[in-house]
């Protein structure tokens, strides 16, 4: 049976809509595949009748078919423009036998947090959850939930024993897909770091009832605005803590991996008056997908930022969150030009900066080119990181943890010292 390519994108967004991302799963990798159809996929494909309005989102794809994709400007049809121009992806000599040619299943079982054993996906994956990380004499790593009218999640707040007076600030931490607390903190290491600065550290988790892999729902449309789904629980969260421990808003902080690292990223765009600062690493940017179809093409490196028209926010009235973002330059996961996306949607928030400084750099085995955006004050509102050779993992992380990556600079030290770049000394309530 022949397959047309674009009807098997609809019916497969049609399911995906209904919930059934199994039958929409089945429906792509026969499209891409040709394998043999089931008996589901035949009743999908001959008996739906219907013809449900086209998707219509922000997202626009350069390439319709996803085994014949180079995220290139050469390779763009020539009837596609995008809106703006997009910054240029330096990651260094990049064959293109090296960039992301994953198949379409295997990114949708990474969406839905499968493992991946890609080229460039992390070798130091844990075989089991590690045990908490140690806890120096007088601090804490406590359990605690949250709950609120969207819902409710546990977390582990790390108390600080270097603080006496209290807390210098918070830095929210959000997992990738298939971690948990535990792992997430024993990996990047976030707890030492804190440590040393006096800072609080909360490590939301997700719950398996929202996503069978533990993945946060950037993609889904419920959980990308302010007031509801699970920004509304992560900042509910956020807003306990500062009020218990007195903080000061210019000191509160939101970073994540992957699917953490995109959630931050709705964190920042939604409550920007909650977080001064926010880390993005091997994540992307805010509303880059509306569905699982979406979020397939954003990680490919295939969707077009939404533009302040289309997000009824005018650039100039929105709140200055600074923001720091790492990615590997041989991630198969998340697209490296993702992160060129999270720059420009940081811009685009920004007055222009008065100067850019670049630089580059080795450390513990690998290069990297760092680029600082100043401000009109000379304060760094935007750095990236771009790290060659490195793959979809926390770069300089502790091996113990999951989806890490010990070479390189240390991503947990260098967010710190941006988000406190400038930050208020002591406690001031707000």
């Amino acid at each position: 049976m022949k397959i047309d390519f674009a009807e098997a994108m609809r019916l497969a967004t049609l399911s995906t809509r209904a919930n059934d991302v199994v039958k929409a799963t089945k429906i792509i990798l026969h499209a891409v595949t040709g394998r043999p159809q089931t008996a589901e996929d035949d009743t999908a494909f001959s008996n739906n009748p219907v013809h449900g309005p086209k998707l219509h989102s922000t997202l626009r794809l350069i390439n319709p078919d996803p085994e014949r994709v180079e995220a290139s400007p050469e390779r763009q049809p020539s009837s596609v423009t995008p809106k703006t121009a997009r910054p240029a992806t330096n990651f260094g000599a990049v064959e293109r036998s090296q960039r992301l040619r994953k198949p379409l299943g295997e990114v949708l079982r990474a969406l839905r947090g499968g493992q991946s054993s890609s080229p460039g996906f992390p070798t130091t994956h844990a075989i089991k959850p590690p045990s908490p990380p140690p806890v120096p004499d007088g601090a804490q790593f406590l359990t605690r939930s949250f709950t609120c009218a969207a819902g409710t999640r546990d977390y582990k707040l790390y108390i600080p024993a270097s603080a006496p007076d209290g807390p210098r600030g918070l830095v929210v931490m959000l997992h990738g897909c298939k971690q948990d607390p535990n792992d997430f903190a024993v990996g990047t290491n976030m707890n030492a770091i804190a440590e040393s600065q006096g800072l609080l550290v909360a490590y939301p988790s997700q719950a398996r009832s929202a996503n069978t892999s533990s993945c946060w729902n950037w993609f889904n449309p419920a959980d990308q605005f302010r007031d509801a789904g699970e920004p509304s629980i992560i900042a509910g969260l956020t807003r306990d803590i500062v009020s218990a421990f007195g903080l000061d808003r210019r000191n509160v902080f939101v970073a994540g991996l992957s699917a953490g690292g995109a959630m931050a990223a709705v964190m920042s765009e939604t409550y920007p008056d909650l977080y001064a600062a926010v880390g993005i690493h091997s994540g992307l940017a805010y509303r880059s997908a509306i569905d699982v179809m979406s979020a397939f093409a954003a990680m490919r490196g295939l969707a077009e930022l939404s533009s302040a028209e289309e997000l009824d926010v005018a650039p100039e009235a929105r709140p200055r969150v600074r923001t720091i973002v790492f990615h590997g330059s041989r991630d198969r996961t998340v697209h490296p030009a993702n992160a060129d996306r999270v720059v420009e949607a940081a811009r685009s928030q920004l007055a222009p900066e008065r100067d850019r400084l670049d630089r580059n750099g080795f450390t513990r085995g690998r290069h990297y080119t760092s680029t600082i955006f100043l401000g009109p004050d000379g304060v760094p509102v935007i750095e990236v990181w771009r790290i060659d050779g490195a793959g979809h993992a926390w770069s300089g992380g502790n091996p113990k943890g999951s989806f890490t990556d010990s070479k390189g600079p240390d991503a947990s030290a260098e967010m710190v010292r941006f988000f406190l770049t400038h930050a208020p000394i002591g406690r001031t309530v707000v």
